[in-house]
């Protein structure tokens, strides 16, 4: 059967769900998310290589240097704690109200936070400020992949969620430099100023152009009998996490987050591994440092979603137009083999090879380590999507939230890690826990429709996708 033919099972009322807007609306919608999701992976990615100079400007004299060493683990942590909390609040209202209203509602705490950070004058007022503009941004992620599903078939969803990841991506690659050479030449604070002028833009935008996506009849204010102009639900931001108990989405999240620790691994030391290994000091230098591995995630997730696509389509014609949702994993294979060489090669070139060649190598190992995460995070969270359809923006909430607060745990104690056992023991631990990962994808491609039917959260099927 072709793959046509086998589109062809999907009921035509639920295919016209997809139809309500034209290709150039879904391109535009398409701009919105991923614009601000491009927001929100600046304001996370210039912070790192402005902490020196931050440090020193809020002149905390004998404990400057232990501060330098200590505050990138502290803002991460901060930072994804916040995003951890924030997620679940604006998925699970969007659940309620809309993608749209919850658009709305989180771009005045990136534009309030975002000022609070320039303005601040000691630690507790920064790391207070930093909270709270990362809790705006928290929901740019879950609310895009939401949007897409919403507007997107099955067929196509990879590709169109490839090409969001892409986009947003660009701020990896390109903003640790530009939080580096504006720490550098500018200032940090002008920077962040600027962030809240590109967040009130943004907010001016989606009320102007920005139309809900969330099918008909489905969010929870449709279902009121009545309701007047202004209407304050009361919804628990933790119900998200009970998806978790299904096996299938705990995966996602479980080895989401190994894969993706692997990266804060290499980046959130780099200035005391790389940096200081190869004499680098200049925050510009230190911030281009990060542009490999950038690079590398934009490379990466435009192959996952086409690949985890082209990997989906095939296995449904190979099973005589049946969907089994575990195919698309298939994709995440080639990611999973290459994510333990590159990172457990970086930690072993930073100790033993010096010089040129071994920057050389260590920016290769970036680049390379960039390329195989998104190869491994793509197919997993069309995958999450794909099975949790209705509930999303939830599902993909869920996992990141609890990604998060076990990053958030994690990252307080890479620094230490390196000063106790070094980078390259430090690394090592990081590769053999991807190859834990990538076996869990191997058990979930084998045996996912046995593990689905230990516990059903209401997973979709292809009449509902």
């Amino acid at each position: 059967m072709t793959s046509e033919e086998s589109l062809s099972l999907v009921p035509a009322t639920h295919e016209a769900i997809y139809n309500r807007f034209a290709p150039h609306q879904k391109r535009w919608i398409l701009f919105h998310v991923s614009f601000v999701g491009l927001l929100a992976m600046f304001i996370q990615s210039t912070f790192v290589p402005s902490i020196p100079r931050i440090a020193k400007d809020l002149d905390l004299t004998d404990a400057v240097v232990r501060l330098i060493e200590l505050l990138p683990s502290l803002a991460y942590s901060i930072s994804i704690l916040a995003n951890a909390i924030g997620v679940l609040i604006w998925s699970a209202y969007s659940s309620f109200y809309g993608c749209r209203t919850i658009y709305l509602w989180g771009m005045p705490f990136i534009c309030i936070g975002s000022c609070g950070v320039a303005l601040s004058a000691s630690l507790q007022s920064l790391l207070f400020w930093r909270f709270v503009q990362m809790f705006g941004c928290a929901g740019a992620l879950s609310l895009g992949f939401g949007v897409i599903g919403h507007i997107h078939k099955l067929e196509e969803r990879g590709t169109v969620i490839g090409t969001f990841f892409s986009i947003i991506l660009i701020g990896e690659t390109v903003a640790p430099f530009v939080g580096g050479a504006a720490t550098q030449y500018w200032s940090w604070r002008n920077l962040h100023y600027s962030i809240g002028a590109w967040g009130s833009l943004e907010m001016l935008f989606i009320y102007l152009s920005f139309p809900e996506t969330s099918h008909p009849g489905t969010l929870g204010i449709d279902k009121l009998p009545s309701r007047g102009s202004v209407h304050i639900a009361r919804v628990n931001p933790l119900s998200s996490l009970w998806l978790l108990r299904s096996p299938n989405v705990f995966v996602v999240m479980f080895v989401s987050t190994i894969v993706t620790n692997t990266n804060h691994v290499l980046l959130v030391p780099l200035a005391h591994t790389i940096g200081v290994r190869y004499g680098i000091t200049n925050e510009a230098i230190i911030g281009a440092l990060f542009l490999p591995n950038g690079l590398g995630s934009f490379t990466g997730a435009l192959i996952a979603g086409r690949l985890s696509d082209a990997v989906a389509r095939r296995w449904r014609e190979k099973r005589g137009g049946a969907w089994c949702p575990e195919d698309r994993l298939r994709a995440a294979w080639i990611g999973g083999l290459i994510i333990p060489w590159s990172i457990g090669a970086s930690g072993l070139i930073t100790t033993y090879v010096g010089g040129p060649i071994g920057l050389g190598l260590n920016i290769l190992c970036l680049y390379v380590n960039g390329v195989a995460v998104d190869l491994v995070l793509g197919p997993l969270t069309v995958y999450n999507v794909d099975i949790n359809h209705a509930r999303s923006a939830e599902a993909t909430a869920a996992c990141m939230a609890s990604r998060s607060l076990i990053t958030s745990a994690a990252t307080a104690i890479i620094v230490p890690s390196i000063q106790r056992m070094g980078v390259a023991w430090t690394d090592i631990i990081a590769a053999v826990l991807a190859v834990i990962g990538q076996c869990i994808v191997s058990f979930t491609i084998r045996y996912g429709d046995r593990m689905r039917a230990i516990v059903d959260v209401g997973f979709s099927t292809i009449e509902n996708n």
